[in-house]
This record gives structure tokens, C-alpha cells and sequence, in this order.
């Protein structure tokens, strides 16, 4: 996208800081805590004749309890690679099956993984501001650009660099409020 005008830059710092912070979330939405979460085997792939497919495009999960998801794969023939994809994952998980559906207990946390998660979560948020800030930069250099150009005024430069101040603040503070939010998640004790 060119950027012709400070509403373009504008425009374009929305919504890639909406992106990122899209991304964080879903990012956090793939760490475990004690509860069990479907979104825990998105980024699990199965071997699926030939192809590796998500969990979810193979079957219907659901969560019966805190403690347990429940794949029902709509092919039997998927039962066995599903526990497999999942077993040699990095999630520490250990499904079983009974030839029809794969249930996957999560275990509950210890003291030493809730404080690594807590780690991992801090380091996901650093990237995720860092990110904001990079687009920030950029499209501070653009305005400041278009203002050289003389494409904008000076007044409009200043009000639009107060804008996309005002937008990284409130994009940055999304990202802080959902990771304050999973970090209290990870350490309930339930």
C-alpha cells in the first residue's frame, strides 16, 4: 500500500497493529495452563495421507472436562496418526485411544512449568511490542517524509504523529492486558 496522505499511514498503522496484536493472541492461546483448551493442537500437524493436516480438519474436538479434549476423528483410519501427531509433539502430552476416538488428558502443572510459561509469555509479549513499535517507526519515517515532500503541512505532521502515538499506546496496552490476563491464568493453582 502506497501512503499518499497521513490518513493512509494512519490507516495502515490500525491495522497492522491490529495484526499484531492478533497474532499475540493467538499465540497465547496456544500456551498451556492447567485447563484443557482445544486451541492447545492448532499448531500440531498430522500425517494424513501425505499431508499434513491440522487436528482440527480431521475430526471434531471438544472439551468434556477441565482435564481432558476429546478428538472424534470423522475418518477411523485417523485415529492412530492423530495420537502420534500429538504423542511426538512438543507439548508433552500423551494421548491414548480406543479405535474410535484419541483422548488427550492434560496433566496439571508443576511450579517450575508454570514459572517457564510465565518466562515464554514475557518473552511473546516483548516480541509483540517491539513489533508495534517497528510499525510505529515506519510510519512515523512516512509522514515525516510526506511532510519533506510537502504533501502535508507541518500541523497536520504533528497531529497525525499524536495519533499514531495514541494508537501505539492503546495497541501496546491491548497486548499488556491480554498477557496479564494468560499470566494469571498459568498461575492459578486450581
Amino acid at each position: 500500500m502506497t501512503i499518499a496522505t497521513s490518513k493512509d499511514a494512519l490507516a495502515q498503522a490500525k491495522a497492522r497493529m491490529e495484526k499484531a496484536v492478533e497474532d499475540f493472541r493467538k499465540d497465547l492461546a496456544s500456551v498451556r495452563t492447567g485447563r484443557a483448551n482445544v486451541a492447545l493442537l492448532d499448531a500440531v500437524r498430522v500425517d494424513y495421507h501425505g499431508t499434513p493436516m491440522p487436528i482440527n480438519q480431521l475430526g471434531t474436538l471438544n472439551v468434556p472436562d477441565a482435564a481432558m479434549i476429546v478428538i472424534s476423528p470423522w475418518d477411523p483410519g485417523a485415529v492412530a496418526p492423530i495420537e502420534k501427531a500429538i504423542r511426538t509433539s512438543d507439548l508433552g502430552l500423551n494421548p491414548s485411544n480406543d479405535g474410535k476416538v484419541v483422548r488427550v488428558p492434560i496433566p496439571p502443572l508443576t511450579e517450575d512449568r508454570r514459572k517457564d510459561l510465565v518466562k515464554h509469555i514475557h518473552k511473546v509479549l516483548e516480541n509483540h511490542r517491539t513489533a508495534v513499535r517497528n510499525i510505529r517507526r515506519d510510519l512515523k519515517e512516512a509522514i515525516e517524509k510526506l511532510e519533506k515532500e510537502k504533501k502535508i503541512s507541518e500541523d497536520d505532521r504533528k497531529r497525525s504523529l499524536d495519533e499514531l502515538e495514541k494508537l501505539t499506546h492503546a495497541e501496546t496496552k491491548k497486548i499488556e492486558d491480554f498477557s496479564a490476563a494468560k499470566e494469571k491464568e498459568v498461575l492459578e493453582i486450581k
